[in-house]
């Protein structure tokens, strides 16, 4: 096979498909007004956005008014841990979450922390799986936020929602998921999954990069956090990204009308790649489930090498890969998520996470496994813990 540049960071972000990049021209020279304009660009752009938020609201089964737009995942998760905190606080301070979270997630809780909130992290199986029990012993009646992860970013662990969603009402505390790495992947029915308050972004899902959303219960009560105009039903100012909500409309109805069948093939491609890095690769181990795992996702710790130096090797060979979530892969310490799963911190930094789109090939992840093998032998023979071992045979 010939080298070329082969792409395997879809939990990163996506490439913009053709449909969504279609849809969303003519609102940037054409259709470009503002929807807070009373005259007819005005109106046309609202229209528009109208309609991207009445698609997006039937895919997950909620009211078009309980949907608000957003810059994306991040501002998304800001917004509903800080919007229910500030909120509630006269009820409680308590919030609980799970140690596996994307750092927009974990360093809003931080923050809140400083300002007088108790911070209780639900615990994970080595899998990543949240121990229900242990959740339902530590929730309280002045709990007043529940959140966890859909999917996670890292390992692909799906989280049982609904059990979690239950639990967190029961002591009536709000539930929220970060849907983020799930939708357009598995199905996202927010009436389904029993939550009141549910985070997306478009680039993981083939649509444009700085707009997502966060679904919103009616009759919750949240504080805003970016105030100015009277966007989204006063909730968030900012003049509203048209382009972006039109494509991102758009990619989640592609999404969600092939969902099944990307979830099939990537599914696949993930499992055969899966099967032959753990028969051809000696000292590797899986993070995360074998089975209740996003379809995308292989998550690999590689002993006795740093993952950066893989990276670097397979970038060199053209594939692109992450030493784990893109959004944290400039830090040098290991991954939360990792360590979390009780992985000791040498085995941590030496993580890499693989992720499948539905335009990657067989042959790709082949030539990905080769590369691999050839790339961890070489930098292992440099590596002094390595050859402690004594002579390693690759197949």
């Amino acid at each position: 096979m010939d080298k070329k540049q082969i792409y395997f960071d879809h939990a990163a972000t996506t490439p913009l498909c053709k449909e969504a990049l279609d849809e969303m021209l003519p609102y940037f020279t054409q259709i470009f007004g503002n929807p807070n304009s009373q005259h007819a660009y005005g109106r046309q752009a609202v229209d528009a956005v109208d309609k991207a938020r009445d698609s997006i609201a039937k895919i997950i089964n909620c009211k078009p008014n309980e949907l608000y737009f957003t810059s994306g995942g991040t501002e998304s998760d800001n917004w509903a841990l800080r919007g229910i905190a500030n909120a509630y606080k006269q009820k409680g301070k308590h919030i609980v979450i799970s140690p596996i979270e994307h750092a927009a997630m974990l360093a809003t809780a931080n923050a809140l922390k400083k300002d007088g909130f108790e911070i209780e992290f639900m615990k994970v199986d080595e899998y990543g799986v949240v121990d229900l029990e242990h959740l339902k012993s530590i929730v309280r009646d002045d709990t007043i936020f529940v959140g966890c992860m859909l999917a996670n970013n890292e390992v692909g662990t799906i989280e049982p929602i609904k059990e979690i969603a239950k639990i967190a009402h029961e002591h009536g505390a709000v539930c929220f998921t970060d849907a983020v790495q799930a939708a357009g992947v598995l199905k996202t029915d927010v009436k389904e999954l029993g939550v009141d308050m549910m985070s997306m972004s478009s680039h993981k899902i083939y649509g444009p990069k700085g707009v997502g959303a966060l679904y919103i219960r009616n009759g919750l009560k949240t504080q805003s956090i970016i105030t100015g105009g009277h966007q989204e039903r006063m909730k968030r100012g900012g003049t509203t990204n048209v382009p972006g909500i039109v494509g991102f409309a758009k990619a989640f109805e592609i999404a969600e009308r092939d969902r099944e069948k990307n979830f099939e093939y990537v599914s696949s491609l993930r499992d055969r790649f899966i099967d032959r890095v753990l028969a051809e690769v000696p000292f590797v181990k899986l993070n995360g489930p074998r089975e209740n795992r996003l379809p995308a996702n292989a998550d690999f710790s590689f002993k006795f090498i740093e993952g950066e130096s893989i990276l670097f090797s397979l970038d060199l060979a053209g594939i692109s890969v992450s030493s784990g979530s893109a959004c944290s892969s400039g830090s040098l310490e290991p991954s939360h998520v990792l360590l979390a799963l009780g992985l000791p911190e040498e085995l941590a930094h030496g993580s890499i996470r693989f992720s499948f789109g539905k335009h990657n090939t067989v042959e790709e992840v082949d030539y990905a496994v080769e590369t691999i093998k050839e790339a961890v032998q070489r930098l292992r023979e440099m590596s002094p813990l390595f050859k402690a071992e004594g002579e390693i045979k690759y197949v």
